[in-house]
């Protein structure tokens, strides 16, 4: 995590109260927050993962000033193929070439390695945040072509595309409320209350981070090796430590980015609004990664047809969106799998209710014994989380001896 990094800590304080130390001018403001920006993406990222990010930016930056669909959906279709390359590429060479000749998988594997960015400790790496720099990218090329005004200010660009609270985990922005919101807040001071909201909203997520999900992966990191001798009582342990580190964890980065961005004046989306009292698996991804799940249901799962088309048609829709969910997080099979399981989730969600004979009666049931649909929608999703944490061989073992 970098937010907990002393380099971080020096370079939040020096940048946001330098912010605030410009007040009388805007412009001065807006031009320091540009390169704060430049400076930690720099820092963080190193030439060889900021290059291919400026050549994205100059690249969406001028198709979208050109207003042309055309332009717009090639730079869309270079932003998707560089996201490919940089995070896939490797992964689907073997997924591609491996079950036909293994060899051939390694000489391609070989030859690619050289042309990949590396991090600070000489190993293959993506460029930092370029998942996130693709989404949003794509989403402000998409509402572009669909009519949106592109933005004409380079500066205002640059902030967008590199905003440092947002950079390395999001939540993913969409460019109609992040302009006005950086414009109110170069223009003005900030009142008291988002210095007291923004620095509570950090401290909590500290707190999340450090306090609690840090304590939790070292607890399941020494009792999963033993998790065969563990009783079933202590497997269930295990399994709500699991589910909870990942909420403490990925909720608090997304409050200290989202504090932060309050202490400039700035606000960002909301990416968690207690996913784990969801009684339903809909419900649940209204309020998990909301700014991920969210994005894939305008620019994903809609374009396919989404619900329109029939109830097949809406489960394939939901298959294949949540299958890129799950790659989303990681060139992995188990992280696909994990998509294809709460994308089948929600398909049943949709549908059981029109099953015939029990279908109506379950519906009736989980309607009025909200205890029950909370239980079932938390089981499915942290049943899921081995999914999501392990090779798809351990997390079926673990999941089949939870219950035997």
């Amino acid at each position: 995590m970098i937010f907990d990094t002393y380099w971080f800590l020096a370079f939040a304080v020096l940048a946001i109260g330098l912010f605030h130390v410009l007040a009388p001018w805007p412009w001065a403001r807006r031009c320091w927050l540009g390169a704060a920006c430049v400076v930690f993406h720099f820092h963080f990222a190193g030439p060889a993962g900021v290059l291919p990010i400026i050549v994205l930016m100059v690249l969406t930056y001028l198709a979208a000033l050109t207003r042309r669909p055309a332009a717009c959906v090639a730079a869309m279709l270079v932003c998707v193929a560089a996201l490919c390359f940089y995070k896939y590429l490797l992964f689907i060479i073997g997924a591609m070439a491996g079950p036909i000749s293994p060899a051939f998988a390694s000489f391609l594997t070989h030859s690619a390695v050289p042309l990949l960015p590396r991090d600070a400790k000489g190993l293959v790496a993506p460029p930092l945040g370029v998942s996130f720099f693709v989404f949003e990218f794509v989403h402000y090329l998409f509402e572009v072509r669909r009519g949106g005004k592109p933005i004409r200010n380079p500066l205002e660009f640059l902030l967008f595309a590199i905003f440092f609270p947002s950079l390395v985990a999001g939540p993913i922005k969409r460019y109609t409320q992040f302009i006005p919101s950086l414009d109110h807040a170069v223009a003005t001071r900030n009142p008291a209350a988002n210095w007291a909201e923004g620095f509570a909203r950090v401290g909590l997520g500290f707190a999340k981070k450090i306090l609690i999900a840090d304590q939790l992966t070292l607890y399941i990191d020494q009792q999963q090796p033993l998790y065969d001798a563990l009783t079933h009582p202590q497997r269930w342990g295990l399994l709500a430590a699991i589910a909870f580190r990942i909420l403490m964890d990925f909720s608090g980065y997304s409050d200290i980015a989202i504090g932060c961005a309050q202490l400039l004046g700035i606000r960002l989306p909301e990416n968690f609004n207690w996913p784990y009292a969801a009684r339903n698996i809909q419900d649940f991804w209204q309020r998990w990664h909301i700014s991920l799940s969210s994005w894939i249901r305008d620019y994903v799962y809609i374009p396919l047809g989404g619900s329109r088309r029939g109830w097949p048609r809406r489960i394939l829709n939901g298959l294949i969106a949540f299958a890129l969910v799950g790659l989303w997080h990681g060139p992995a099979w188990h992280f696909v799998l994990w998509g294809v399981y709460h994308g089948a989730g929600l398909g049943l969600c949709a549908i059981y209710a029109r099953l015939p004979g029990v279908g109506p009666i379950v519906a009736k049931v989980l309607q009025k014994e909200r205890f029950v649909a909370w239980l079932l929608t938390q089981l499915f999703v942290w049943l899921g989380w081995l999914l999501f944490f392990y090779p798809t061989a351990v997390a079926w073992h673990m999941g089949v001896n939870l219950f035997q």
